[in-house]
């Protein structure tokens, strides 16, 4: 960790502690929600899912114009900032909800914020650095990201030992590490614009029309890179076979874990993803971006495939520490490659591109995942991930070469 520090700009370790306060916030309200609504508010089995299908599908929609506004205005930090105080301010009003509506609202502005600010921090991220250690710098975001998301429910899992039942409790005190990652960011970043973008920038006051947006906004779609684009489309198909991890859980129960410790494996995911995700992208630093995401999607694969066959807990403690590897070694280097692929100009809207296909991708690879399961049996459900992923790895492969 100390290399680390030494090697990567301060932009980047700054944003890596905004991500671990604000993941942490997060994660303290996140695993609760499901459970304040049924037993609080009475919500449906029903509406819980309609609250997370609005919130994540807004999320993916807002990624890809926040990215490309960003590029045209040169403000990065100021749209990064934005989401992450709409999401911030969120925690301490759940806890005075008394509706089921209300939370659904707020879930809303939550992920409105995240779509705001998810493209703009990804390009700050990637500007700050050079492209030597830009699979370190991703990779360490990521790592402190996960450490936030381990730290929050243990957090959240103490304040409800010393008040059993207080969720309210826990979603005020959420707000405290999501303020304290607004006066990181504020304070910690500086950012001058790129001359480009300012250029851009300049002539935007000359073509209010909502008609010519669209003209502008589909020319920059169209002006990225051929190479870019195949990119994108591994991914979707890869992100495909990305079902919601709720049905590894599931297996990982049926296979003999016990249901109190399920939460002690999620968090043992996120520690192991914590712990290698730095090396993970240093590794894609050495080897290549393609190699070291094709070499995850390859042990993704496997996963899928050996949870068909799992039988015994410890095998699914096991099987889990290598999924964790599988998130080391692709999260820095994917988001690393989109910055390999495009000019700094460009890398807001790239991001946003980035992130619209995983989620555009994610709702129908759950869907697909679950009905195969519930019509032809889990292994096959499994094999069929993995018979994806693999294809995606060998697109990727033969596609680009970085």
């Amino acid at each position: 960790m100390a290399t680390t520090r030494r090697r990567l700009p301060k932009t980047v370790v700054t944003l890596g502690i905004v991500s671990l306060l604000n993941d942490a916030s997060s994660e303290m309200i996140y695993p609760l929600l499901p459970f304040f609504l049924r037993e609080h508010l009475r919500a449906s089995v029903a509406f819980v899912g309609l609250v997370e299908g609005i919130a994540e599908t807004t999320a993916s929609l807002l990624k890809l114009a926040s990215g490309w506004i960003s590029d045209r205005v040169g403000r990065h930090k100021l749209l990064t900032f934005v989401g992450y105080a709409l999401a911030g301010a969120t925690r301490p009003v759940l806890a005075a909800a008394t509706a089921a509506w209300q939370v659904l609202g707020l879930r809303f502005i939550d992920r409105v914020g995240k779509g705001i600010r998810t493209s703009p921090r990804d390009a700050l991220l990637a500007n700050a650095c050079d492209e030597n250690i830009r699979g370190m710098a991703f990779g360490f975001h990521r790592a402190m990201d996960h450490l936030g998301a381990a730290v929050g429910p243990l957090i959240a899992s103490a304040v409800l030992l010393f008040s059993p039942g207080n969720y309210r409790l826990v979603f005020a005190l959420a707000a405290v590490p999501a303020l304290l990652s607004l006066f990181v960011l504020w304070f910690g970043i500086s950012e001058t614009p790129s001359r480009s973008s300012l250029l851009s920038n300049a002539g935007v006051g000359n073509h209010s029309e909502k008609s010519q947006v669209r003209v502008e906004f589909v020319r920059a779609w169209s002006d990225l890179p051929a190479t870019f684009r195949w990119y994108l489309a591994a991914l979707l198909l890869f992100t495909l076979s990305n079902s919601s991890d709720a049905f590894l859980l599931l297996r990982a129960k049926d296979a003999g874990v016990p249901e109190s410790a399920i939460p002690l494996l999620w968090t043992w995911l996120h520690i192991v993803k914590s712990v290698a995700g730095t090396h993970g992208g240093m590794l894609s630093d050495r080897i290549g971006r393609t190699k070291a995401i094709v070499l995850g999607w390859l042990v993704y694969a496997g996963v899928y495939a050996i949870f068909a066959f799992l039988h015994s807990a410890w095998q699914v403690w096991a099987v889990f520490t290598v999924y964790g590897l599988y998130f080391a070694l692709t999260e820095g280097a994917e988001r690393a490659l989109v910055a390999d692929l495009l000019p700094q100009e460009k890398r807001g809207l790239g991001y946003g591109a980035f992130h619209f296909v995983v989620g555009v991708g994610m709702m129908p690879a759950s869907v697909l995942f679950g009905l195969i399961w519930q019509l032809f049996g889990f292994q096959t459900a499994f094999f069929f991930g993995a018979g994806l992923a693999l294809c995606a790895a060998a697109l990727l492969a033969a596609k680009i070469r970085r």
